[in-house]
């Protein structure tokens, strides 16, 4: 797995040999500047936010709060990631809500498999991360469409305690592994549509 992500960061880096510079202060939240930054992301998350790989979330119609919280808990060290903490040392605070304002800037559209209705969703997730997988909350990122094994591998992050948060780590830790996955084969069946600011 370090090897795909050391592939991975170098394909990244070769995209374009994009470089993350400064020309002056950028308006607040400004989309378009964040656009440029996307650059950086789009060899795991695409320039629309649906990722390329499947160990790597969809990001784009996430709440804007979600993403720069994430992106700045990198950044700071309280989340851990071989990429991610790489990438996001180079983002200054500013660009970091311009990019999260331009993957926000797009609209998550979830539709659930046919012949499953959303009274079957999984009780202990719809509160927060809706039926369809689109998020409730501000806080809380959309689950639609994700691969079994991205949604896999974060849940028993919060159960073991790799990954802390105030919800999710009581909710996690009760969870057998079957549980973990009969909620992840949930939310990855659904279909996600990514659609850009112009559609």
């Amino acid at each position: 797995m370090r090897l795909a992500f050391l592939i991975a960061l170098g394909g990244l880096m070769l995209a374009g040999g994009f470089v993350v510079t400064s020309s002056g202060p950028a308006a607040a939240d400004d989309p378009a500047q964040g656009r440029k930054i996307a650059n950086m992301c789009r060899t795991c998350h695409g320039i629309d936010g649906y990722a390329r790989v499947p160990i790597a979330p969809h990001i784009g119609g996430e709440p804007q709060e979600y993403l720069e919280a994430q992106l700045m808990a990198y950044k700071t060290g309280r989340r851990e990631h071989e990429m991610m903490s790489v990438v996001t040392a180079s983002l200054t605070a500013q660009q970091i809500s311009d990019v999260a304002a331009w993957y926000a800037s797009h609209n998550a559209v979830a539709t659930l498999p046919d012949g499953v209705s959303a009274e079957a969703a999984p009780q202990a997730c719809v509160s927060c991360h809706g039926a369809d997988g689109i998020s409730q909350l501000l806080d809380a990122p959309n689950l639609a469409g994700e691969t079994n094994i991205y949604i896999d591998t974060q849940l028993k992050a919060f159960k073991r305690g790799q990954r802390q948060h105030d919800v999710m780590s009581e909710v996690a830790k009760d969870l057998s592994d079957e549980d973990i996955r009969a909620l992840a084969d949930w939310y990855s069946a659904i279909t996600l549509e990514i659609e850009s600011p112009s559609e």
